[in-house]
């Protein structure tokens, strides 16, 4: 059995380019659903986020409308309870990545908050990169690698392919024109290689020890492929 980390947001907001906040959090399908496959194959889960806060839940991501009706939200919402590592993360800053076979990112507009300008995070995903052990990061989860920055600059995932929540899908969720900045726009200016595919189906990138899923319905053939890369 392995130990994972999940590194999960902490911010309950998202400033909007007006100045207002949206209320956002970890998107739940995002953490439920890989943390299940994962228990399932054996491995144990350890929660980290910035300065080890109780990471928020999306409520949005509980709703009946996007989750194919009561029962599945119910279902979902069940599941967090169970998730007891949600109660008790870790400090960012004090994870140690030789204690974890891999790392796992999911999404919900929270990363665009807090994950997106997180040096801890940051030296953390560059570290986890370079050491070839499988990083897993889905949806807006891909915003916490802006600030993978190496020593002279550059982003450590240039060059890299990878999915991200599309443009597409934030005019489509309604919440583009509102926004200071889009996901795949930055990670474009950054060097990453985005492959966008049709909105809201799954679509898993995988290049070298880096697997990367578009949207919510992308987060069990992540977990599926991270599942491959662990062996």
């Amino acid at each position: 059995m392995s130990k994972i980390l999940f590194v999960l947001t902490g911010a309950d907001h998202w400033t909007l380019a007006d100045g207002t906040t949206h209320p956002t959090g970890f998107w739940a399908e995002e953490a439920v659903v890989p943390y299940r496959a994962l228990k399932a194959a054996g491995h144990e889960i350890v929660v980290a986020t910035p300065g080890g806060v109780v990471p928020p839940v999306d409520r949005a991501s509980l709703a009946a409308e996007v989750n194919g009706g009561q029962e599945k939200a119910g279902e979902l919402a069940r599941a967090l309870e169970e998730m007891t590592e949600l109660r008790t993360p870790a400090k960012l800053a004090e994870v140690d990545l030789d204690d974890f076979a891999a790392v796992f990112y999911p999404g919900g507009h929270g990363p665009m908050e807090d994950l997106a300008v997180d040096a801890e995070s940051g030296r953390l995903l560059i570290e986890t990169l370079d050491s070839g052990k499988p990083l897993a990061v889905v949806c807006h989860g891909p915003a916490a690698l802006l600030a993978a920055i190496r020593p002279d600059g550059t982003n450590a995932f240039a060059g890299y392919r990878a999915a991200a929540f599309t443009n597409e899908e934030e005019v489509q969720g309604g919440l583009a024109g509102q926004a200071k900045w889009l996901l795949q726009d930055r990670l474009s200016e950054a060097g990453v290689d985005v492959r966008a595919s049709e909105p809201w189906a799954p679509h898993v990138v995988v290049d070298r020890n880096l697997v990367t899923g578009q949207n919510p319905a992308s987060s069990a053939p992540v977990a599926e492929e991270l599942l491959k890369l662990l062996g």
